[in-house]
């Protein structure tokens, strides 16, 4: 051990004892055990940390443990308050479900066509087919977008012209917005896209409970290639959303819009709906036969900040679809055939009762719909086909609480020749018949 007293530099191999400080020149200080260091502009290495960090200045780390930086965080593990999983309340955002078909045609008009939960607005904008696509951005997980095409251009939009894919949400699941209260949240939105036509496009929220809005555009820089957007609502502490199985949520992708959608100011703040104001800005896809939209990897979740696309399996993500549509048979059906099994309870008339998969959304009945012709469905019995005279919906099977478990459909012979009490089976004459049931929002 040495002792100095009054010198200033001190060259030394052995343990060094000061009133004040060290200041090491040229070399690094190494300890072996604890150390304590009041001040520290430089790197400090260690095993191990022990304090509050407080005095830690430009760390961004508080007293609390949390941590806020810009930079980047390396860990073995982070814990986060957000869920991992049920973060995204799109369902089929990544177009991997298409029950109806993979591709429909002769677009005029609204409704939901080829992919599932994919609502087309359509008016007065040309025509355009609906396609379950395979074309997606390479390296991020997707098998398949949903795009619209334009089939027949309009160059010179009317008034009241719209074209728009959309997607609505039940008020029971957007209850995590907390909108309306103190606490409301505010709405992340990611999504890939892809267009022939390059410039500005609107992206709107509508509150369907309170006839509100909020809007934000969003750019297609290059041609024909596919590129990120994400985009960041503001929340709304009043206006609640009803906590309901009705539409309440409606994400609307602008296609096209007249005159009447875009010659105000665009809403960038929740307001209460002007039409004017809904898609100020936004080109018009529908211009050109050459355009064709394409959309996947949709994500709307809680919050600030954007994460990464919430890939489900596909049988979740088609039970998910089916809450609001079921299809047997089809295009992708096995010759025609239904999971229709009944009896005949008069003999004009072969009922079957259907149990469905998963629960449809309740607050009303399922509406029936197929293809072809009545003469097409054939009721099966004693080892003998008999083509129907007519086919209906006989009843919506609910539990206590309101949702769908089934129905009971009636297939008909006008002749009287079924024999009462007999089994019947049902089905299809062509591979491409199909029955639909339908609780869409």
């Amino acid at each position: 051990v040495l002792t100095y007293e009054d010198v200033t530099n001190v060259d030394s191999v052995g343990l060094i004892t000061a009133r004040a400080g060290v200041n090491l020149v040229g070399n690094d200080l190494n300890v072996g055990s604890n150390i304590k260091i009041g001040n520290a502009s430089g790197i400090v290495t260690a095993t191990s940390f022990r304090g509050d960090a407080s005095q830690m200045t430009g760390a961004g780390l508080g007293t609390d443990g949390s941590a806020n930086t810009s930079g980047i965080i390396t860990a073995t593990a982070f814990v986060s308050d957000t869920p991992l999983s049920h973060r995204n309340v799109i369902v089929n955002g990544d177009a991997k479900i298409s029950q109806r078909s993979a591709a429909q045609g002769s677009i005029t008009s609204g409704g939901y066509y080829a992919v599932d939960r994919w609502y087309v607005t359509m008016d007065t904008a040309g025509t355009w087919t609906m396609y379950q696509d395979a074309d997606v951005p390479s390296g991020y997980g997707f098998s398949k977008s949903v795009s619209l095409d334009v089939n027949t251009a309009n160059t010179s939009l009317s008034a009241g012209s719209r074209a728009m894919l959309s997607y609505r949400l039940e008020g029971q699941d957007v209850q995590r917005f907390c909108k309306g209260t103190a606490n409301a949240k505010k709405y992340a939105l990611s999504f890939w896209v892809k267009c022939g036509k390059t410039g500005t496009y609107v992206l709107e929220l509508f509150d369907h409970d309170n006839s509100r809005h909020i809007c934000k555009t969003y750019t297609i820089s290059s041609a024909n290639t596919w590129e990120q957007k994400k985009l960041i609502f503001d929340n709304e502490t009043s206006n609640a959303f009803g906590n309901d199985n009705g539409k309440s949520l409606e994400l609307q992708f602008y296609l096209a819009a007249g005159s009447n959608f875009t010659s105000g100011t665009l809403a960038t703040s929740w307001a209460s709906n002007t039409n004017a104001n809904r898609a100020v800005g936004q080109v018009n896809v529908a211009d050109s036969t050459s355009n064709k939209y394409f959309l996947t990897g949709v994500q709307l979740e809680v919050g600030p900040v954007v994460t990464p696309f919430e890939h489900r399996s596909f049988g979740d993500e088609l039970a998910r679809c089916q809450r609001y549509y079921i299809q047997y048979g089809g295009v992708n059906g096995s010759l025609g055939r239904f999971p229709m099994m009944g009896e005949c309870p008069t003999t004009t008339t072969a009922q079957y009762v259907l149990q469905f998969p998963v629960a449809m959304r309740g607050g009303g009945n399922v509406t029936l719909t197929h293809n072809g012709t009545v003469s097409d469905y054939l009721i099966y019995t004693a080892n003998v086909s008999r083509t129907s005279t007519g086919i209906a919906l006989a009843d919506t099977l609910k539990y206590g609480f309101g949702d769908v478990f089934g129905c009971r459909v009636n297939l008909s012979r006008s002749n009287g020749d079924l024999v009462a009490g007999r089994g019947v089976q049902g089905y299809s004459s062509n591979s491409t018949g199909f029955l639909g049931f339908s609780r869409e929002l």
